[in-house]
């Protein structure tokens, strides 16, 4: 992919994560193109690989759309993100070295002065929450891992109500990664990989509260 088409790839990508682009509405090239300052080419490459990732859907008549999720949509990336993120975090805990293991350290310590800020930095929360998973994925090693999770990882309706978490929530999450820290320092995959799965079963319950409360204009509150 060429430079003008990976940038293209990371702003859409952005843009429908933050909610700029919601679900439903239409994608349009030209108006991206002059938003990422690329042509149109890059753009249409951006999408095909967003697409790849359901984030875009095209329609019969090959329009395309940000992806619309239902609650049981998200429900199953869930599920699958569970799987596969707590064999992520087994492999990592037996595999794990020591500079990968200051970096989730780091990454836990940036997450948590996000956290304590005198109002929750979601933007930094969210920036070493991703780095954090990043690097138990890479700690996995495995390719075919990396590029499963790609297309779960990160799921667009999740991000919409991020200026609503709620501290506890985030308090929890740093929680259990702390817990995470606690499985790999002691090499522990049984403990590293029913930690994960709890935590991203957490943050499903976590999403369909959100979901719901957003239904009915209330605050919502998530975190994974």
């Amino acid at each position: 992919m060429s430079r003008a088409s990976e940038r293209a790839y990371q702003q859409i990508k952005s843009m429908i994560l933050r909610a700029e682009l919601v679900p439903g509405e239409q994608i349009r090239e030209e108006q991206l193109a002059e938003a990422c300052g690329v042509s149109r080419t890059p753009v249409r490459e951006a999408l095909q690989r967003l697409e790849a990732e359901s984030l875009i859907r095209r329609n019969d008549s090959q329009r395309s759309f940000v992806a619309e999720w239902s609650r049981e949509d998200a429900e199953e990336a869930f599920r699958l993100r569970a799987m596969l993120e707590g064999h992520a975090a087994r492999r990592a805990a037996e595999r794990i070295s020591s500079a990968q293991f200051a970096a989730l350290c780091a990454a836990n310590s940036g997450l948590e002065a996000a956290i304590n800020s005198p109002k929750p930095d979601i933007s930094k929360f969210l920036e070493y929450n991703r780095e954090f998973h990043a690097i138990i994925i890479e700690a996995a090693a495995s390719v075919r891992l990396t590029n499963m999770l790609t297309h779960v990882i990160e799921q667009p309706v999740i991000l919409r109500t991020a200026q609503q978490y709620d501290r506890e929530n985030l308090l929890r999450s740093h929680r259990e990664h702390l817990e995470l820290l606690a499985a790999f320092e002691r090499s522990d995959g049984d403990w590293a990989e029913a930690i994960m799965t709890a935590h991203i079963r957490r943050a499903f319950h976590a999403f369909a509260d959100a979901h719901k409360r957003q239904t009915n204009n209330l605050p919502a509150a998530i975190a994974a």
